[in-house]
């Protein structure tokens, strides 16, 4: 709990002595009146509590000499406990998870006036939890009638998030072992399709291969909804439904990550369904790579964040008038946007306990600058559908994405995903093992 202890106190240090923080677990969701979705923890939450269950709320009073953690959570019930396991009840909140002080969910209204005695500032998630917005909303009209009885009645409201995002950009040593980790198990996941892709399956079943290479490995579940694609497919961005079946001359596109203790990954790879490019998908292929390589290499402190998205522009722009799918000068294109309708996304995302993970991207509507303990995506891609205009048909269906995971270093970057292969030639050659 060391980690989840320190994260609290720096919090705390930015809120200042007389605010306080509430923060709500995630909601358990049901698919029926008899099964329940596996429970994920809200993010934010996990990151300050590591408590995973739902029904939850943590407070944070700096400077409280009763305790700075409190936690209000379910109580023990022998039958619930049956039925649908372990709870930690109110002694477990504290002797599990370092709570100074536990309460029963339900008590949470009748105390939350009490914690806010003395207390000039409110720090809670503005857009998380409805029901909680309420009941903070009824409290103050509540204590604004208490007025003339010495109560505070006027508190300041502030999205936590502001705070909070910024110190979940900067990954802890225990943080980035951890997306080392989800890192290594996707790319592993991601050999194992390759090696056991042909023509004749189906997208699902490449899928299955990356699933049981994910569980094996002892990452549960997905970090996002795979993307399996092949042929066309490969040229749908978020496509998800995986059901086609693969040709002999499709490539194939599979964007997924593990999500390992918590932790995302989140690596694109596109292969050949039959273990050889075309001389057109090679084209374009190494076009994207060239992108993908130039922007990786860019990476380290200080690197301003859109650097990155403006070097695989000008490379996937004159690599695309290079095999004759753009006319003109290339800075003319480049500002025109020509290349939309061939790479139509920007070159990546903050990762972390999210997919898309949390972070702004400007600071004062400037691109901010790079810094060592950041983890980030570098996504390139080019799609050639066959609706694109005045393409010709050789080149229709060529779908190619290459993304990995990148750790900004104090002195440059690290690919936490490096070990599944993409360079072409190291492509083919482990498929035709």
């Amino acid at each position: 709990m060391t980690e989840f202890l320190k994260r609290r106190k720096q919090l705390m240090q930015q809120m200042g002595p007389n605010a306080i923080a509430i923060l709500s677990a995630a909601p358990e969701v049901a698919r029926n009146h008899d099964h329940m979705y596996m429970f994920r923890q809200n993010s934010d939450f996990h990151y300050l509590t590591g408590f995973n269950e739902p029904e939850a709320i943590m407070v944070l009073l700096p400077e409280h000499k009763e305790g700075e953690f409190i936690l209000f959570n379910r109580v023990r019930d022998k039958t619930e406990e049956i039925w649908n396991g372990h709870r930690a009840g109110q002694k477990g909140a504290c002797r599990e998870f370092g709570a100074d002080r536990a309460f029963p969910i339900q008590d949470f209204a009748k105390k939350l006036p009490e914690l806010l005695k003395d207390r000039d500032t409110i720090y809670y998630a503005i857009d998380c939890d409805a029901q909680l917005n309420q009941t903070l909303i009824n409290i103050i009209i509540e204590l604004r009638g208490k007025i003339r009885s010495g109560a505070q009645s006027s508190f300041a409201l502030i999205d936590i998030a502001d705070i909070l995002h910024e110190m979940r950009l900067f990954k802890s040593p225990t943080e980035i072992a951890l997306l080392k980790k989800a890192g290594q198990i996707t790319a592993d996941a991601h050999i194992r399709a390759m090696q056991y892709c042909r023509p004749g399956l189906y997208e699902y079943e490449l899928e299955a291969e990356i699933t049981h290479e994910f569980i094996r490995q002892g990452a549960r579940f997905h970090a996002y909804t795979p993307i399996i694609g092949s042929g066309a497919n490969t040229c749908i961005l978020h496509y998800v439904t995986n059901h086609q079946r693969i040709k002999k001359t499709d490539l194939v596109l599979v964007d997924a990550g593990a999500e390992y203790q918590y932790y995302a990954a989140d690596v694109t790879r596109t292969f050949p369904a039959n273990g050889r490019f075309s001389a057109e998908q090679r084209a374009v292929y190494d076009i994207v790579l060239e992108a993908q390589l130039a922007g990786i290499k860019a990476i380290r402190p200080g690197t301003a964040w859109n650097k990155i998205e403006e070097i695989t522009v000008k490379i996937i722009t004159q690599g695309l008038k290079d095999i004759g799918l753009l006319k003109g000068n290339l800075d003319s294109l480049i500002e025109k946007q020509a290349y939309l309708p061939f790479y139509m996304h920007r070159s990546g995302h903050w990762l972390g306990l999210d997919t898309h993970d949390a972070g702004v991207y400007k600071i004062n509507h400037k691109w901010r600058p790079l810094k060592s303990g950041m983890v980030r995506t570098v996504e390139p891609g080019i799609y050639i559908s066959a609706n694109t205009p005045n393409v010709p048909k050789r080149w229709h269906h060529i779908g190619i994405r290459i993304e990995d995971d990148i750790l900004v270093t104090k002195t440059g970057y690290e690919v936490l995903s490096d070990k599944a292969p993409k360079r072409a030639k190291d492509i083919e050659s482990l498929m035709s093992r």
